[in-house]
């Protein structure tokens, strides 16, 4: 019941954090690039503060913490940045169907047992995410945002994956938060300026809630669930957080509820439930 618990915390974390960045940049409150280094600053000093309270800073320097930088900034980075361009919910569906291809091919590379139940749900799920993307007349999405959000998927998988061996929970999280911020800045200061710099005190603040908040804290849970639970069970459970996101954007964002999403979303629900092996729950009740 805890296990249950704090994965769905986190899933409402990550739903968070979509909602937050789009919130801040769709409104122009703050540019992409401040909006990233506030979340990552404020995220590692937060976990920086609360590990040292633990005592628990000589693990700061532990295994795979190069890894976790440099998926984490990759995350980052194309996350923040795709925002600029998608819907909430939108991109959240395509971040985390990206990272459900990721996570299952290391867990077949790996030699884990998955059940057949969870590859027929994943596929399902992964069938919504290509429905979505495909091109139509009534829907059109920036290649360029979608692109980065894929690559956001890809770092966000890859440090799913880092977690599951990356020791004792906080410190793993206070050493990547800490670690990224430095990267995530040089590679935001050598990327084209498309606008000038924003920063109102809004924005400032919604990154500062995504950083502390939904970043730093759900990375630390989702950290210390990581290694109770397969690859397989991390990736399907994670394709939740775009229907929660894209609620979150219609009530605080206006955004339009489409016909399309909705058949995306009843198919990757769906197949969450079935690799879940909730239909199998179901029938023997």
């Amino acid at each position: 019941m805890v296990l249950f618990l704090c994965i769905a915390v986190t899933m409402f974390a990550f739903a968070g954090n979509s909602i937050l960045t789009r919130l801040a940049l769709a409104d122009e409150t703050i540019d992409p690039g401040s909006f990233a280094l506030i979340r990552l600053l404020s995220g590692a000093v937060f976990l920086l503060v609360f590990t040292f309270w633990q005592k628990q800073s000589a693990q700061l320097w532990g295994p795979k913490r190069i890894e976790g930088m440099l998926s984490l900034s990759l995350y980052i980075i194309g996350f923040t940045y795709a925002y600029t361009k998608l819907d909430t919910g939108v991109g959240a569906l395509i971040l985390f169907g990206v990272v459900q291809i990721v996570m299952f091919a290391a867990a077949s590379f790996s030699a884990e047992t998955i059940p057949k139940h969870r590859v027929t749900g994943a596929i399902i799920a992964f069938a919504g995410l290509v429905y979505l993307l495909w091109p139509s007349d009534t829907v059109t999405m920036n290649f360029s945002a979608v692109l980065a959000m894929v690559l956001a998927g890809i770092g966000w998988g890859a440090y799913s994956i880092v977690g599951r061996n990356a020791g004792p929970a906080l410190p793993a999280t206070a050493a990547s938060f800490s670690l990224a911020l430095p990267i995530c800045f040089i590679i935001i200061w050598a990327l084209p300026k498309a606008d000038q710099t924003v920063l109102s005190n809004y924005g400032a603040t919604l990154a500062v809630l995504s950083g502390v908040i939904t970043s730093a804290m759900g990375y630390a849970i989702w950290y210390r669930v990581l290694p109770q639970i397969t690859s397989s069970i991390a990736a399907v459970s994670q394709l939740t957080v775009p229907v929660l996101a894209m609620t979150g954007g219609i009530l605080l964002l206006n955004e339009v509820l489409t016909l399309k999403f909705l058949v995306a979303s009843a198919l990757v629900l769906g197949g969450v439930a079935i690799a879940l092996g909730l239909h199998r729950t179901m029938a023997s009740e």
